[in-house]
């Protein structure tokens, strides 16, 4: 499987990763992620405990967002879980977790009307989203399959080598694609829902510093996903080129 971009991107990560080379960026990223999910979890449960002055729900904040924007036919469905929230363009459904589908605080009107943020995306035809959706299903194939062919790579004595080095360098590429679209998605999403939330009043400009600090937060967690899978990526390819 001696394609001419597979050349051309194993020659350029096999240029400068080395093995120990790796390693150290592996453990810087590692460190990136645990940070990404500890300031996520951090920021949220800080700004969870403060209750915005409005007292409006966020099933109330979404179904706003999403009704001045002239979308009515999207059902907002509440269910268990920690931060569990998301939009489901397929069936149209924004979906939020109990303590945001209730809540008041700033955390939950940022996670509202972030998901109803995406809900717009879907309505006006962001291209990004569309792309995104039409990469589910390869992502999700690879995703299953990318264990096995690891699993594969550790049983053989010769390792991950051969078509089963090129399938799962594949597989980190639509991973790290899927990962790298997600960024503007979500990013778009985030703008959106801080614009929002003070045009429609429903929360005042100086509780504005709480909602941004959580939707940073989160958004720290796609970008630590994109740099992991890219990391993955360039090893297996300079592996390739080896």
């Amino acid at each position: 499987m001696n394609t001419p971009l597979l050349l051309a991107i194993g020659n350029l990560g096999g240029s400068f990763l080395s093995p120990g080379f790796f390693m150290i960026l592996l453990v810087l990223v590692l460190i990136f992620s645990l940070y990404a999910q500890f300031r996520v979890s951090s920021v949220y449960n800080r700004n969870a405990r403060i209750a915005s002055r409005g007292r409006i729900t966020g099933r109330e904040a979404a179904e706003a967002v999403m009704a001045r924007a002239g979308i009515h036919d999207v059902e907002i469905a509440e269910t268990g879980g920690h931060l569990t929230d998301h939009y489901d363009p397929i069936h149209k459904r924004l979906v939020l977790s109990s303590e945001n589908y209730r809540g008041t605080s700033l955390a939950a009107l940022g996670v509202a009307a972030h998901e109803a943020g995406h809900a717009i995306q879907h309505k006006v035809g962001y291209s990004m989203l569309h792309l995104r959706m039409a990469l589910v299903p390869a992502t999700s194939f690879v995703s299953r399959v990318l264990p096995f062919v690891m699993l594969a790579g550790f049983m053989f004595a010769s390792g991950l080598s051969g078509l089963l080095l090129d399938v799962a360098i594949l597989c980190y590429a639509v991973l790290a694609l899927f990962q790298f679209v997600t960024l503007p998605v979500e990013f778009d999403a985030s703008n959106r829902a801080k614009l929002q939330l003070v045009e429609l009043g429903i929360i005042d400009r100086d509780e504005m510093p709480g909602v941004k600090q959580t939707l940073d937060a989160a958004a720290l967690t796609y970008v630590a996903a994109f740099v992991t899978s890219l990391l993955y990526l360039l090893y297996l390819l300079s592996a390739r080129r080896d």
